[in-house]
């Protein structure tokens, strides 16, 4: 009964519109007064303890990072280099998506930034070519997913907060994952554009490639700064989110000198209102966390996944199947503070390791941001690209079942995540 009043209470809220922090709450509030222990000194305890986090300093740090690459030049270089490599091949575009949205996902960490950046970018070029600009714009949504899987990672730091991870793991972890659904997009892409008649730029002249390579040399470096760093133990994933800050920062202002002091106080500003409704999510998300221990919400959903609690491999296809339905529903981040206490219990006592679920469940509520009703990413596309959301839906169904396949393709295979991790972490 207490989820039917958890889940009941959740969507109602939502129904009529409260935004997803306050119905979390209401829930909330709706659960502890049916188990009888109303008390608004627990809601504000709660909610302190679900954000005072010290891994949580990490994800306004990771934003203002962001921001900084964007408006210092850096993404800009990054897809003019994959332009240089591969435009000029059939669909070489589409290529250039792809490519350049690996890069720039190892730099923020956000989907709707990096998918804001390649379309506002690609898409014109793109339309002016003759592509279909619907399965462009869908290329393009399905890239920027790739954000989350790839460190530095936003959605890894929350996962690793509520359910008590290594951060640091996680990261390692979704490399190799992350570049497998940048690879399915290429094929996808490649079999679909083949017989297309495309006008595609001149070859650029090899000199030219190696010098926009050298020029995008400080953004890429970066991931090799942060990765490097983590596998080392020089810093935390916290204090990584530190150096990109500066490091961006640096780089905007005195080397590509796109970047002014002036500035400065916006882009600080923008990164601070991201990450206030981050934090509020969090934090009403603590409350939430609380009563679903509380309540034993985890041992009932044990219960209902009884027949297959033996079989790690069912059990794993049926909570991914379970996560992709919430995900449709769901934005990204409340989907992780909502689900991740009432999962880790069971994953626990299936001997299942949390890292490797954590990959796959990421990868899973990123394929959430490409699916409607939120589908958060292809509104942005559609927002900058101009087109309908139907229209968009038809373009991105063959790299959405892409990203599908991949991850159910670690689902079989465990070994894809875990042994990358095994070598990453070995000293």
């Amino acid at each position: 009964m207490t989820i039917v009043i958890f889940v009941g209470s959740l969507l109602g809220a939502m129904a009529l519109g409260l935004p997803i922090a306050f119905a979390l709450i209401v829930s909330g509030l709706a659960l502890m007064a049916f188990m009888g222990m109303l008390d608004p000194q627990i809601v504000v305890q709660s909610m302190w303890d679900g954000a005072n986090s010290f891994p949580l300093l990490a994800v306004p740090f990771f934003m203002l990072a962001g921001e900084f690459m964007n408006a210092g030049g850096m993404s800009r270089r990054i897809i003019a280099m994959a332009m240089a490599w591969v435009g000029h091949l059939r669909g070489g575009l589409g290529f250039v998506a792809v490519f350049a949205a690996i890069l720039m996902a190892s730099l923020s960490g956000s989907a709707v930034a990096d998918t804001a950046a390649l379309a506002s970018i690609l898409l014109p070029m793109m339309r002016q070519a003759g592509y279909d600009i619907h399965r462009s714009g869908g290329l393009i949504a399905a890239g920027g997913i790739i954000a989350p899987v790839i460190p530095p990672s936003i959605g890894m730091i929350l996962y690793g907060v509520a359910g008590q991870v290594s951060i640091t793991k996680l990261f390692l972890a979704g490399i190799v994952p992350g570049i497998m659904m940048g690879v399915a997009l290429l094929i996808t892409w490649w079999w679909l554009a083949r017989r297309e008649i495309l006008t595609t730029p001149p070859k650029v002249p090899l000199r030219e490639r190696l010098r926009l390579t050298a020029d995008a040399f400080w953004a890429m470096l970066l991931p090799v700064v942060i990765i490097g760093g983590l596998k080392t133990g020089v810093f935390t994933p916290t204090e990584a989110a530190v150096v990109a800050a500066v490091y961006a920062m640096f780089v905007g202002l005195v080397i590509y000198r796109e970047l002014r002091i002036a500035d400065l106080y916006g882009l600080m500003l923008s990164a601070a209102k991201t990450t206030a409704v981050v934090m509020f999510l969090v934090a009403a998300a603590g409350i939430s966390a609380w009563l679903i221990t509380a309540s034993n919400i985890p041992a009932q959903l044990a219960d209902l996944l009884a027949p297959v609690m033996d079989n790690r491999l069912l059990l794993m296809l049926a909570l991914m199947v379970i996560v992709l339905i919430v995900g449709t529903a769901l934005d990204f981040a409340p989907t992780i503070l909502l689900m991740v206490p009432v999962l880790m219990p069971i994953i626990k006592q299936a001997g299942i390791d949390p890292v490797y679920f954590g990959v796959l469940f990421i990868m899973n509520n990123a394929i959430g941001l490409i699916t409607p009703p939120v589908g958060t990413v292809l509104n942005v596309v559609c927002g900058v690209g101009r087109m309908s959301m139907s229209n968009l839906m038809k373009g991105v169904g063959p790299f959405l079942l892409a990203q599908t396949a991949v991850l159910f393709l670690l689902v079989l295979f465990p070994e894809l995540v875990m042994a990358p991790l095994a070598w990453f972490t070995a000293r």
